[in-house]
């Protein structure tokens, strides 16, 4: 293990390297750069509460900051899966000249989605601060939903990227999960709408827990539940370990198929 930690360490700057190319390449030749992941989720909020707010007549308090919320949590897990999937591949041409920790690729795209996670809670904040909601000293719980799901989609990001190395089919099937994926959890609805059945399916997606974790921070002035902790820790856990020994028994054969 020490010399794992001690081999990490030691190409700690490329990992710097990595994210700040990450970033750059995502908004390379974009006027507002950077600023687009605070106005993103601005921009999504304003029209998701106007459709579902009059349309489908969804009387909550906060419903604006109910959608954000949602968002901010799945547009990560998301961004970080999606951006996961391709690290390797993406990768090719420095991977076949020297040697690298091919896990640095997995880990360089969730950081680089973790940051603009951190500039969509900036602006999760600022709304809140715009429309007067009282903020509650819960917020500064904000860190356990949040590193667990870092953890969580690490982790998966760790399988998708094995996989997809051999199988570039799951690129475009995955696409169609996440958009399966956003329908099965409460982004844009209340649990209260749900039926038995479809909110037994969606209380199981992992992704639901930590989003509920974060609201109970943030908006409701709540304490996660023991219950719901621990089991936010099994999952990124699992996920963590399956990821690692996915991506550990395929990584000698990534050469051969890049």
């Amino acid at each position: 293990m020490s010399a794992y930690i001690q081999n990490f360490k030691r190409f700690q700057p490329l990992l710097q390297e990595l994210v700040s190319r990450d970033i750059k390449i995502k908004y390379r030749r974009s006027v507002l750069g950077v600023l687009w992941t605070l106005l993103n989720p601005l921009f999504m909020m304003i029209v998701l509460s106007v459709v579902f707010s009059n349309l489908f007549k969804y009387n909550m308090d906060n419903f604006p900051l109910y959608v954000m919320s949602g968002q901010v949590i799945f547009n990560f897990y998301s961004d970080a899966t999606t951006s996961s999937m391709s690290s390797i591949i993406g990768s090719a041409s420095l991977i076949k000249k020297i040697y690298v920790p091919k896990y640095l690729f997995v880990i360089s795209r969730v950081f680089s989605s973790f940051i603009n996670l951190m500039a969509s809670f900036t602006a999760f904040i600022l709304v809140m601060i715009v429309l007067r909601t009282e903020l509650h000293w819960t917020m500064f719980l904000v860190p356990i939903p949040l590193f667990m799901l870092v953890v969580f989609s690490l982790g998966i990001g760790l399988i998708l990227s094995a996989i997809t190395v051999k199988f570039r089919d799951i690129m475009h099937l995955y696409s169609v999960f996440i958009t399966a994926l956003m329908y099965l959890t409460p982004v844009i609805y209340p649990m209260s709408l749900l039926p038995g059945l479809v909110r037994v399916v969606v209380q199981i997606n992992p992704i639901t827990n930590y989003l509920q974790m974060f609201r109970d921070v943030m908006l409701y002035n709540n304490l996660p539940s023991v219950q719901g902790i621990l089991l936010g820790l099994a999952e990124a856990a699992i996920a963590m370990v399956v990821g690692l020994y996915v991506f550990y028994k395929n990584q000698d054969g990534f050469i051969l198929n890049l």
